[in-house]
């Protein structure tokens, strides 16, 4: 590979591969997948932006050629070594200033005018999965998200590809942990005009993209679009749906990133948009895939096949609603599919109808410690318990046990173990459920002595106590004096 060329705009003292104060370059099995299944051997590729090593040396060994666009010295000289073997060259700075014609059979040559205009001009396919926020420098004004696109588009040949990232500005990471750090300026947060901003929300960028021109780009008009988690820069997993099974591959994603304090379970948070349809539209960032067609889900498997729900969201909505029956009827049947050789836990269960299918790795652990695995989530989840005694690990892995006639002996058991719920949301609900419990408690208490007080002033109380109060005196005297005539 040629060795960088300056194009204008470049910044000197700064690194996208080795941020010390800004985000990690895009990368991730998911961006992985999405490459792998898109490009062609025969294809010239240009990678624009912040992309990790890993990934760029993945494209290399896939195509033809490949032209990257940093805006980074350091970074364009590391890459310029690191693919000293691979056809083409390396652009050093910002993509209002790339002006560049790629010849057919060739490699690219730099222009200071003009563009890929010319027939067959141009790259088949063009990556920029990092978004376009990442490619221009401090020194860039007036360049704005849908004038990126724009450029991109412009550099595609006829039925040419682009795969473009973007992060989403109201995400689940905005509802699970608050940025703490969002008012302190770090190195990346120069001054840029306020056009230059990327839309927010998926409905403002599918209109932005078509204002770009994505219809009449040469692209065939198709576009993809993947909800990506856990985040842009370490993107696990792309779909194109997120729902059912697809909804809990997200929530454990999520879930997985944001292991400390939160505001709200994230686990949760991810499953119940899900269910309301709004798992897309949440999601951290988004892969379009413009002008091609990519599995549904990236990488391919981490969504199990067939139907089914996940047996721990089945239980779950069995305690909520009181079903005791439900429970009864489905805790033998999954302690029978343990006892079969079964090896998972409810949250790595899929139930359908009355089968049940491993979903994940196994879990090598007894039917005890299975069922005391859903006990202790329920728990940190918040859910509603139908049982007031069953509020701590040890009375609800008993109750659920008994169920299908195991009893446990006490001593496996801390009796005094708590388990708070896992954000804070969750803890302020079960504070409120509890104040609640006790308040209704405290109401019978006081009822109860208002019954006893009552039934103490009655005049058939009175008299009773009347006439037996002479006889208890008399039968404790009797008792003294038998005492001292046995002495």
């Amino acid at each position: 590979m040629t060795r960088s060329n300056l194009i204008g705009g470049e910044m000197l003292n700064w690194s996208d591969l080795h941020p010390g104060d800004a985000r990690p370059a895009a990368g991730g099995p998911a961006a992985v997948a999405l490459l792998a299944a898109v490009l062609q051997p025969e294809d010239s590729v240009l990678i624009a932006g912040a992309h990790a090593a890993d990934l760029i040396t993945a494209v290399a060994a896939q195509v033809t050629s490949v032209d990257l666009l940093v805006r980074s010295a350091q970074d364009a000289e590391e890459l310029a070594e690191l693919l000293s073997e691979t056809k083409g060259e390396v652009f050093c700075g910002s993509l209002d200033r790339f002006e560049v014609e790629k010849k057919d059979g060739g490699a690219a040559s730099q222009h200071a005018t003009g563009g890929a205009g010319a027939p067959g001009a141009g790259y088949d396919v063009i990556v920029v999965l990092d978004g376009i926020d990442r490619l221009v420098g401090p020194d860039t004004a007036g360049f704005g998200w849908v004038a990126g696109v724009e450029r991109l588009l412009g550099r595609l040949r006829a039925g040419g590809r682009l795969l473009l990232g973007a992060e989403n500005a109201f995400g689940f990471q905005r509802l699970v942990q608050p940025d703490i750090t969002a008012a302190l300026p770090r190195d990346e947060d120069w001054g840029r005009d306020v056009a230059d901003r990327a839309p927010a929300g998926l409905k403002p960028l599918t209109a932005a993209l078509r204002a770009a021109g994505v219809a009449d780009a040469g692209t065939a008009g198709t576009v993809q679009t993947y909800a990506v988690f856990p985040s842009l820069t370490q993107a696990d997993v792309a779909l194109g749906a997120v729902d059912g099974l697809a909804g809990v591959v997200a929530a454990r994603a999520v879930a997985s990133r944001n292991e400390g304090p939160v505001l709200m379970d994230p686990y949760r948070l991810v499953l119940d948009a899900a269910g309301a349809g709004l798992g897309l539209e949440l999601a951290p960032a988004w892969y379009f895939v413009i002008g091609a067609n990519a599995p549904a889900v990236l990488p391919e498997g981490v969504v199990p096949a067939g139907e089914g729900v996940l047996l721990e969201e089945h239980l779950l909505m069995a305690l909520r609603s009181d079903d005791q029956a439900e429970l009864r009827r489905v805790i033998p049947g999954y302690v029978a599919w343990l006892a079969s050789g079964g090896a998972g836990s409810p949250d790595n269960v899929i139930l359908d109808g009355t089968s049940y299918r491993l979903f994940g790795d196994a879990q090598e652990l007894d039917v005890v410690e299975h069922l005391a695995r859903f006990a202790r989530r329920a728990l940190e989840s918040g859910s509603r318990q139908p049982w007031p005694a069953a509020a701590d690990p040890h009375a609800l892995t008993a109750r659920l046990a008994a169920m299908a006639g195991i009893t446990l002996p006490e001593q496996e058991f801390s009796p005094d173990e708590v388990v708070r719920p896992r954000g804070s949301a969750e803890q302020l609900t079960t504070v409120a459920r509890l104040a609640d419990e006790l308040a209704h408690a405290s109401a019978r208490a006081i009822l109860f002595e208002g019954t006893v007080s009552g039934i103490r002033r009655s005049l058939p109380y009175r008299v009773g106590h009347a006439v037996l109060n002479p006889a208890r005196v008399i039968r404790r005297r009797l008792k003294r004096v038998l005492r001292k005539v046995r002495r």
